[in-house]
């Protein structure tokens, strides 16, 4: 495996970026990072705490800035070979409540970040979608052929970023999607507004959980894969990935039969399980054979894995309210407009 990359992770200390930064870091790459720190610097705290920061300090820089700033992003792409593309408007319902805001994220600054990284030198661009750009599907296996149906604003960009990303690709910018499913797992920017995640903390804290509706399909991944796989993606042949795109989750379980996992691995709490109403109804079942045959990956957790570190971590006491807004994006959110990327693009 190659060695010695220089890499800009945007959100990189987001919930996945706080777990991925380290995790590249470890695998003797130079990692820059922006971020808003729109969340807090937990990411960043952990990370100076690691007991390998001193090795590895040398080969981190931390650019705070908004990705929607062309001048943070020409800042942090210096020197940059690699863009593992993560920072985002992130889930449904915050998505929801600003459609423009969504876009000027999602969107627009994508097609900034390709402009800026292309004009840069950068070789590769590793784009974060997600499954739900699939919306309502009623095929047995969800396949990276069928046409995105997007439901909401958040999806709906994702899906229109990733023929931005697509279109970028060329014999010296290798450009690749991967569209995660849910994410579940702990992380030192950790959320409490992911299904597993959410069900846990309530069946750990209230000896109850919660289910809306129960019926829809929502295909989970752990974190610990969702690291691994963007560091494979940064040292794949560019013969087998340059402008594809990759389904990635491997668990395509009811919301019901999740609840009945974390039921089973907290059994001695005796959590009760409650089904309501709900209008989310958001439905698909995704195959990831695309990215287990052509890149031969292999799984490294579960939402059973995920659920026990969650477990512990809820048991450790770091987390005094599992209700507190900082967990929740939605709740926690405080971002205000920002034209600069189409105003960007649209005088180029």
């Amino acid at each position: 495996m190659s060695k010695g990359k220089h890499i800009l992770v945007t959100g990189g200390f987001g919930y996945v970026g706080s777990r991925l930064t380290p995790h590249l870091l470890g695998l003797g790459h130079s990692v820059t990072v922006l971020d808003l720190m729109l969340y807090g610097d937990e990411g960043l705290k952990a990370l100076e705490a690691d007991a390998h920061f001193g090795e590895w300090k040398d080969r981190f820089r931390l650019v705070r800035g908004d990705l929607r700033d062309p001048v943070a992003v020409q800042d942090a792409l210096a020197g940059v070979d690699t863009v593992i593309h993560l920072a985002a408007i992130s889930n449904d319902p915050t998505g929801e409540i600003d459609e423009v805001l969504t876009r000027q994220v999602n969107f627009d600054a994508v097609g900034q970040l390709l402009h800026l990284a292309r004009e840069s030198g950068v070789k590769r661009f590793i784009n974060a979608s997600s499954s739900s750009v699939f919306g309502i599907k009623h095929d047995e296996n969800v396949t990276e052929e069928l046409e995105p149906e997007p439901l909401t604003f958040y999806s709906k960009y994702k899906a229109l970023s990733e023929w931005l990303v697509l279109a970028a690709n060329g014999p010296d910018f290798v450009s690749v999607n991967v569209r995660p499913a849910t994410i579940c797992g702990v992380s030192p920017r950790q959320r409490f507004d992911l299904t597993v995640n959410k069900l846990t903390a309530d069946a750990f804290t209230k000896r109850k959980i919660t289910v809306h509706g129960g019926q829809q399909r929502r295909p989970n991944v752990g974190i610990k894969d969702m690291i691994q796989i963007y560091g494979v993606l940064v040292d794949a042949e560019p013969s087998l990935i340059a402008g594809k795109t990759f389904n990635f989750g491997f668990e395509n379980q009811k919301v019901i039969e999740i609840a009945e996992i974390i039921q089973g691995e907290l059994s001695d709490l005796k959590p009760e399980i409650e089904i309501t109403e709900t209008q989310d109804l958001r439905d698909y079942h995704i195959s990831s054979a695309k990215i287990l045959k052509e890149l031969g990956y292999e799984p490294v957790s579960s939402i059973r894995d995920e659920v026990a570190e969650l477990r512990k971590a809820l048991e450790s006491g770091i987390y005094n309210d599992v209700d507190d807004p900082a967990y929740y994006n939605m709740q926690s959110m405080e971002l205000d407009r920002m034209g600069a990327p189409y105003e960007f693009l649209a005088n180029r």
